[in-house]
């Protein structure tokens, strides 16, 4: 079957992976970025997939969003617009493509509140402290709404190549400092993007209903301060240089969750790949040439 591929947020650090995991294929993909796609703009974004469904006649067309405002501690004085990128976007696209392709939305762990001591399952009321938490659960809400062939994938902890995030800066410290402070009281799974992106495509293709909510992280579960000393170990580094502390040492505008573990049985159901363990996974990416 011949799919069309149509990826938001292609240039951040999850839609260079998802062009990877296309590549190569017959598909045809289509790959927008923020400047060429205002996400603030209905006009623009209703605009965009009416567009493309227009000039496409696979017979699977696929929406990737891939997009987001994603800078947590800038949400809480800039919600509005966070709100518009994370919240009604989502909505947008789910309209627009009902009853003519499928809708594949990334969300965050940051809808829950963190509370919890055990994985968040799919239906796990959610209850974001954070205006970023708020503004993607009601991107979540508003894809939902629309009766379409749509799934939203909450996600966690994602590291790779391209752009910034934590297993990165902790490969430039590791040679910029003697020893390092990383809190040890917020918990979650790491997920490499390659290993995401290659899921949400299994997603994006595969035949029948799609379940609406679905988790996908890497296996398994790890502290800051634990996933940092892993970081070392992988590039050769004494694990004591990783100093442990607590979040009331790293206060941030935006609260972190300090439990932010997602319950992927309902992933792993639906026969979709499987999730590597996330250390397996970290190794992997190390040695793709992370570090490059």
């Amino acid at each position: 079957m011949s799919t069309a591929w149509f990826v938001t947020g292609a240039g951040g650090q999850l839609g260079h992976d998802l062009l990877a995991a296309l590549a190569g294929r017959p598909d045809v993909v289509t790959a927008v970025t923020r400047a060429q796609v205002d996400l603030t703009d209905e006009s623009s974004v209703r605009g965009a997939v009416r567009g493309w469904l227009e000039t496409t006649d696979a017979e699977r067309r696929v929406v990737l969003n891939a997009a987001a405002y994603t800078a947590v501690d800038a949400a809480e004085t800039d919600e509005d617009t966070a709100l518009l990128v994370n919240g009604r976007a989502p909505g947008w696209l789910a309209e627009e493509l009902a009853g003519h392709g499928r809708l594949v939305h990334v969300s965050t762990d940051y809808v829950f509140d963190g509370h919890a001591t055990e994985p968040y399952p799919v239906d796990a009321p959610t209850a974001p402290r954070s205006a970023y938490g708020r503004t993607k659960a009601a991107g979540e809400q508003a894809v939902r709404a629309v009766d379409g062939d749509a799934s939203v994938v909450r996600t966690a902890w994602v590291y790779g190549r391209h752009g910034g995030n934590f297993v990165r800066t902790m490969t430039n410290l590791e040679a910029q400092r003697e020893t390092i402070s990383v809190v040890d009281d917020q918990v979650g799974s790491p997920t490499w993007s390659a290993d995401l992106a290659a899921g949400l495509v299994a997603l994006g293709e595969a035949d029948g209903a799609v379940p609406p909510v679905l988790h996908y992280t890497n296996a398994g579960q790890v502290s800051w301060h634990g996933l940092a000393q892993a970081v070392f170990e992988e590039l050769g580094a004494h694990t004591s240089r990783v100093l442990p502390t607590t979040s009331a040492d790293f206060v941030r505008p935006a609260p972190r969750p300090a439990y932010s573990v997602l319950d992927g049985s309902a992933w792993d159901a639906a026969g979709l790949p499987g999730r590597q363990h996330w250390r397996s996974a970290l190794t992997s990416a190390m040695a793709s040439g992370f570090r490059a």
